[in-house]
């Protein structure tokens, strides 16, 4: 209990980036609803388009929603010029303000479509201009309906807004995902809280306003709307850093793995030594990570040479490690002009892992031993594995062809293996959870998967600045894969879990010594 109050005391940032997202989002939804409903009152052709649009909008989920947002963005700078940010507030408010549209919109027109025929007839009697019918008349008694739109699309909106944290918003999404990654169930359980507490007092707010519309006691709308700004503003004002804080900020990203958020907090604690302000972008996908480092929305990723090799520069051939690292180098300066800072001295390698109790009944010390008995067996991946490259390559390789396949998130793919649910997993080789459960990763004796050297990514923005350069000098090099495992293991271990900012400390004191 005290593990959770803590959690929860610790949300406060995060509570207040949240609700300035969500009350941004609803305020434009409701500023484009309204008068589109207005107007699809008046037009039938316009009531089925609008509807249909915001319809349409509704079965897209949440967070595909949001992730179509960066391309767009990331396209527009350079329309616009490169102080359109691609990455973080922008593209979540207009996402989640797309997805509130939909219940403003349907309440607001089916309110004004369905008033009392003689009303309306009696306000165009006493010469009511249209302005002074929708102010007077209208408006008046469609308000208790368009407010329980609001409320619904409010609710809605702090709930989807959860999912911001994957295009680099800090949200009440950050300790839910960090949480599920690295299996903290204190810190899901604090977001999940939080949010759900957060929906409840914005409903009851809200729902105090309707009242006050239905029984026509403006005293109780202006108390809920006094009230509901006072918790904006709130927000707002936690915000505000009045030490004006002058030092450069330095933005890190980060994937949704332990590792990238142990190394973040590495690459963080060592620039914070050196002087630098940091802040932190997590549970990323890799291409948006790519995307944001190479347009300096963020100014520090870690990736993988594999990674870029198949993703970004679409390769699929197998020249070597070293070549491979070369090429990326001089493509990121040709490119994009990111700079590859070096190599943190590990591999993550894509490779299938079984347990020892499957190798042994089925004879499987490689992938060629695999392919004979893969038709009997379950595979398992992350949310990336079967649409990328590597999996199509070493498919065919070894012509591949599995019973079931399964996708899971990365750590729960090593539960998935210890209770049978999955036969075979996409395992990454620095995972702690590798040697911690004993399991055997196969050999890959047609070299089917490329390296994946772990490398320091730093944004055009930052790529040539001496004392961030300098600062990281120390991780260069410097990590093998038996210290980065254990490292990831203390995050992803059940007993004595450790956070990623007590492995990051771990980590760093262990290649100082």
């Amino acid at each position: 209990m005290s593990a959770l109050l803590g959690a929860l005391l610790g949300l406060g940032p995060k509570l207040a980036e949240h609700v300035l997202l969500c009350a941004a989002a609803v305020a434009l939804g409701i500023a484009v609803a309204l008068p589109l409903a207005v107007w699809a009152s008046r037009s039938p052709s316009v009531a089925r388009v609008t509807l249909g649009f915001a319809s349409l909008v509704q079965t897209i989920p949440a967070l595909a929603l949001l992730a179509l947002f960066f391309p767009i963005l990331l396209a527009a700078r350079t329309l616009l010029g490169d102080g359109l940010p691609a990455l973080g507030f922008l593209p979540a408010w207009l996402a989640l303000a797309l997805y509130a549209l939909l219940p403003i919109l349907r309440n607001a027109v089916t309110a004004l479509t369905n008033l009392d025929a003689e009303l309306i007839e009696a306000a165009d009697g006493l010469g009511m201009t249209g302005w002074q019918k929708l102010r007077l008349v209208e408006a008046p008694l469609a308000a208790p309906y368009v407010m329980a739109g609001i409320r619904t699309a409010s609710v809605w909106t702090i709930g989807a807004a959860t999912l911001a944290t994957t295009i680099g918003q800090r949200s009440l999404g950050d300790p839910i995902f960090a949480g599920l990654q690295t299996q903290n169930w204190v810190l899901v359980l604090a977001g999940c809280i939080a949010s759900a507490g957060l929906a409840l007092a914005a409903d009851a707010l809200l729902g105090l306003v309707e009242r006050g519309f239905a029984m026509r006691r403006p005293r109780m709308v202006v108390a809920g709307v006094l009230l509901a700004l006072a918790g904006i503003a709130g927000a707002a004002a936690s915000l505000v850093d009045w030490r004006a804080d002058a030092r450069e900020t330095v933005v890190i990203g980060a994937k949704s793995f332990s590792e990238q958020y142990v190394l973040a907090r590495a690459i963080g604690q060592l620039l914070e030594d050196a002087g630098f302000a940091v802040e932190y972008r997590e549970g990323l996908g890799s291409a948006v990570v790519h995307n944001a480092v190479a347009s300096s929305a963020i100014d520090i990723s870690v990736d993988y040479t594999g990674t870029l090799w198949t993703n970004q520069l679409e390769r699929t051939d197998n020249p070597g490690r070293q070549a491979m690292y070369d090429e990326i180098v001089r493509w990121e300066a040709e490119t994009s002009g990111a700079r590859v800072l070096g190599r943190l001295g590990f591999e993550n390698a894509y490779g299938l892992a079984v347990t020892q109790e499957t190798a042994r009944d089925y004879g499987l010390a490689s992938i060629a031993d695999l392919a004979r008995s893969a038709p009997q067996l379950t595979i398992g991946g992350d949310p990336e594995w079967f649409e990328r490259p590597e999996w199509q390559a070493v498919r065919d390789a070894y012509g591949l062809r599995f019973a079931d396949r399964r996708t899971y998130s990365p750590t729960f793919m090593y539960n998935a293996l210890a209770s049978g649910e999955a036969d075979v997993i996409s395992a990454y080789t620095s995972d702690g959870r590798i040697a911690a459960d004993n399991l055997v990763v196969l050999e890959d004796p047609l070299e089917a998967l490329p390296s994946y050297d772990a490398i320091v990514l730093v944004s055009p923005r930052m790529a040539d600045n001496a004392g961030l350069v300098e600062a990281l000098q120390p991780l260069l090099g410097a990590v093998d894969v038996q210290t980065m495992r254990q490292a990831n293991y203390a995050v992803d271990r059940d007993e004595d879990k450790w956070s990623p900012e007590q492995a990051a400390q771990w980590l760093l004191g262990a290649i100082r010594r």
